[in-house]
């Protein structure tokens, strides 16, 4: 309740695999949260039809295996792996790991309903005098990058 009261609209709980998270689901729908699961693009059919069916809010998909933080690359297979994905879920897919540029966000814009940047972000930051302006045109480079995707 103390996430819902302080405006908190979701979990993302990234080791909580499905087949474990019946009792935070209860939890979180009564305080009228979402619980994100998170897909890998080596997860099975019947996995990413478990997350369908359980998952509120979103579906994150990560891009790549291996860790997460900045990439210099897309992985290869990630427009695959989101219309695999696309073809059982119904909520919107938000794809993230490694996404780092604007370049990157705007390719992922096109094939997904969102796009989460973390690794770079929290670089940024560690910059400790001027952060606060570099993370805000950083920002404003990958909204930049969305606005010039055309509508639709």
């Amino acid at each position: 309740s103390a996430c819902a009261s302080s405006g908190v609209s979701g979990l993302i709980i990234p080791d909580l695999p499905p087949e474990e998270g019946s009792e935070l689901e209860a939890i979180t729908q009564r305080q009228n949260l979402d619980l994100i699961y998170l897909l890998a693009p080596t997860s099975t059919e019947e996995r990413i039809r478990l997350v369908a069916q359980r998952s509120r809010g979103f579906i994150y998909l990560v891009s790549l295996t291996g860790v997460t933080g900045a990439r210099d690359k897309l992985s290869s297979g990630l427009e695959a792996f989101v219309a695999r994905v696309r073809k059982v879920a119904t909520q919107p897919l938000c794809v993230g790991f490694g996404i780092s540029t604007p370049e990157q966000v705007r390719h992922v814009a096109r094939i997904a309903d969102g796009v989460i940047v973390g690794s770079r972000i929290i670089q940024l930051m560690e910059a400790k005098d001027n952060f606060i302006s570099l993370v805000s045109n950083f920002i404003k480079r990958l909204r930049y990058a969305l606005d010039e995707l055309p509508e639709g």
